[in-house]
């Protein structure tokens, strides 16, 4: 597969809300020496609200991997391992006051949150006082390189966009047309587009529809009539079965290659007759890889009564990159962050490796396709992209 060149993209600002706590004291321990003192560790994710399916599976990764990562003992290098789960509801003024009160009561680690917003805000916090933080489903390229307390565990939205492009090899030349809502949603995808395929030489255009709207035939032909080499399409809500079945029938999958994400579990049925036809990027689903890892990941998950899922892996990678920092340095921050700049080690989903300049996780993503399994639709993988084919620029 040809590659997309490595792209010059400014990271986008986002201001977070400035709260102030009191940093923790720094504890003795570190380096795996037996040293028996706890390590308290804040999980803040969405065990209710909009993104509750998100928080639990990324929740239910996450135990996952804090068993694999420690045998089971729930201990990292001599430390035992103290976990608290604290519901931020989707809300970031609740997530923000969850992380002060860990804070306040000792926390140095604090991972979680499937909201970018959220996550931007707990960044923040974690620079004021000085913590280590796992950022967990958040896709925002933003989060990538604010400060040097950040990590994240799972993709960013330029590493989506960028596997988009791979349907169409090098995108210099080529033209893509980006079919979204008329909201703050589409608009966001059509910039992320524009900035990373229109970045390596694409032309990027864009149909909007009205959030409103219940009739797509119009807009389908729109698609039709420019003639792009890609069709990128970013869709949520109701209107979703009606808005593929208008591609469908307006012959738009015989013009171009059709592309859009691969979502959870529960969407693997929602696209209609055009189900067979979408080109589907994907962050993960069960069947995308063949390794150890993740075939522990699933045992482990299937044994709890769990579905491996979207979210899985950027749970169970934060379990691995908590418990190595702990191993390597319980109770120093700095050398927690040293730990993990530059670490490379086997997730999910392959071979992932923390960027020391900025934090990006570097890791591969995937082409995949449904395929008809009797009543119901499942994914088969088309192709791994590999890490460097969709990594980001260096953020700062």
């Amino acid at each position: 597969m040809r590659r997309i060149p490595l792209l010059s993209l400014a990271v986008l600002g986002t201001a977070a809300l400035a709260l102030t706590a009191c940093a923790p004291t720094t504890t003795d321990g570190g380096g795996g020496g037996g040293d028996a003192t706890p390590v308290a560790v804040s999980m803040i994710y969405s065990e209710s609200g909009p993104l509750a399916a998100y928080g639990a599976a990324y929740r239910a990764g996450f135990e996952a991997g804090l068993d694999y990562a420690t045998d089971g003992t729930d201990t990292a290098g001599g430390h035992p391992l103290e976990i608290t789960w604290s519901d931020d509801a989707g809300d970031a003024d609740k997530a923000v006051g969850l992380a002060k009160d860990a804070i306040g009561s000792g926390s140095q680690i604090i991972a979680g949150t499937v909201s970018s917003g959220i996550a931007l805000q707990l960044a923040e916090q974690a620079a004021q006082n000085k913590i280590l933080y796992i950022s967990g489903p958040a896709a925002a390229d933003a989060i990538t390189g604010v400060n040097q307390y950040t990590f994240r565990s799972g993709r960013q939205t330029y590493q989506d966009v960028a596997t988009a492009g791979t349907f169409v090899g090098d995108p210099a030349g080529k033209s893509v047309l980006v079919f979204a809502q008329d909201t703050a949603f589409g608009q966001g995808n059509a910039a992320a587009v524009e900035a990373v395929l229109g970045g390596a030489g694409a032309t990027v255009s864009s149909v909007l529809v009205p959030e409103d709207a219940t009739e797509f035939t119009p807009f389908a032909q729109q698609v039709i009539d420019a003639q792009p080499d890609l069709v990128f399409v970013a869709w949520a809500g109701a209107t979703s079965g009606a808005m593929w079945q208008a591609l469908s029938q307006q012959g738009v999958f015989d013009a171009a290659p059709v592309v859009t994400g691969l979502g959870d579990v529960s969407t693997y049925g929602a696209y209609g007759e055009a189900s067979g036809d979408i080109s589907f990027l994907s962050h993960y689903f069960a069947g995308a890889t063949d390794n150890a890892v993740n075939q522990a990941m699933i045992d482990s998950l299937d044994a709890a009564g769990a579905t491996p899922d979207l979210f899985s892996p950027d749970g169970f990678n934060a379990a691995l990159m908590i418990v190595h920092a702990v191993e390597e340095a319980a109770g120093d921050v700095d050398g927690m962050i040293a730990a993990l700049e530059g670490w490379t080690f086997d997730g999910p989903k392959g071979s992932m490796t923390i960027r020391a300049e900025d934090h990006a996780l570097l890791q591969p993503m995937f082409q995949a396709k449904l395929v008809a399994d009797g009543d119901s639709w499942t994914p088969e993988l088309v192709e791994t992209v590999d890490a460097d084919t969709v990594a980001p620029p260096v953020a700062g």
